[in-house]
């Protein structure tokens, strides 16, 4: 069952060559990840005139529950192809094809969804928050709880996903922590993207056949973050046609929500119109007004 929300309601694509936009969130959020007023990548979609649509994954908010006997990362992104090869047949009218953004988690199964070679056409990825590595004792500390989820108030996002003092703004982390109150993310998932996930990566990434961006944070702390693990990332994507891949410099693992979140946003929706077939599209004209406003 499909869960989110979209803006599909308040735009008409401009050209046969703008791409349908599907968003994945990562643990500890809902697909309102993307919808943080003042922060929204969907409002400023929509200044572009570009249809978005941020989907629930399995297991959060109103989605569907995954049984899992094997890995929860392997279901997640077979049951979210299904379900964009869904919302393709239905909305997909007008557009060049599906581009999908991925935070963290959600980073992660984008990337595996393109790997599998969809049968609906995928234009590219756009990803944040995932890397290759974890600091050392990661996936010893999670495979050490004894709980199904761990919860996750502003408090421990407010460590885990900001940079330093001066990256974000006045109305930080306030804003997030009421915006998104109390969200857990499933330890299964922890463990998985901290116990095997560079090996998994690097199976994939050679199957991975579209334009990927990446950005990572400089002070994200969730990963070892540093040009060296991005050059090694970006250079594992051997078939993809086109690979831009760069530290997000300042901000912590939630790139979005800092100062320069509204320039992060700005690239990703303008890496979406070069892989939908503009490839001229300037920065300048994506999400410029949107972007002054925040």
């Amino acid at each position: 069952m499909f869960a989110g929300f979209h803006n599909l309601g308040s735009v008409t694509p401009a050209s046969p060559a703008t791409p349908l936009v599907v968003a994945i969130h990562g643990g500890g959020y809902h697909s309102t990840f993307f919808d943080l007023p003042g922060y929204s990548l969907l409002e400023r979609a929509a200044a572009s005139n570009i249809p978005f649509i941020a989907v629930d994954r399995p297991n959060y908010g109103n989605s569907d529950q995954l049984a899992v006997d094997g890995s929860i990362f392997d279901a997640n992104a077979q049951a979210l192809d299904d379900l964009i090869g869904e919302l393709w047949a239905a909305h997909g009218e007008g557009t060049a094809g599906v581009f999908l953004i991925g935070h963290s988690i959600g980073a992660a199964l984008s990337l595996l969804i393109a790997s599998h070679a969809p049968t609906w056409p995928l234009l590219g990825v756009a990803m944040s928050g995932c890397l290759l590595q974890e600091p050392p004792g990661t996936a010893e500390r999670w495979a050490s709880l004894p709980m199904k989820w761990l919860p996750c108030d502003g408090d421990m996002r407010f460590q885990l996903m900001f940079g330093p003092a001066g990256s974000y703004g006045d109305d930080m982390p306030a804003a997030e922590a009421a915006f998104h109150g109390e969200t857990p993310v499933l330890v299964q998932e922890l463990i998985e993207i901290s116990d095997g996930w560079e090996e998994r990566f690097r199976a994939a990434a050679p199957s991975i056949t579209v334009p990927v961006h990446v950005r990572h944070a400089q002070y994200d702390a969730l990963w070892i973050s540093d040009e060296e693990q991005v050059q090694q990332f970006a250079d594992a994507l051997t078939n993809a046609p086109l690979v831009d891949a760069a530290v997000w410099p300042g901000t912590g693992h939630d790139i979005d929500y800092h100062t320069s979140g509204a320039a992060f946003q700005a690239e990703q929706l303008a890496f979406a119109l070069r892989a939908a077939g503009l490839p001229d599209a300037p920065l300048s004209q994506v999400g410029a007004e949107q972007g002054a406003q925040a």
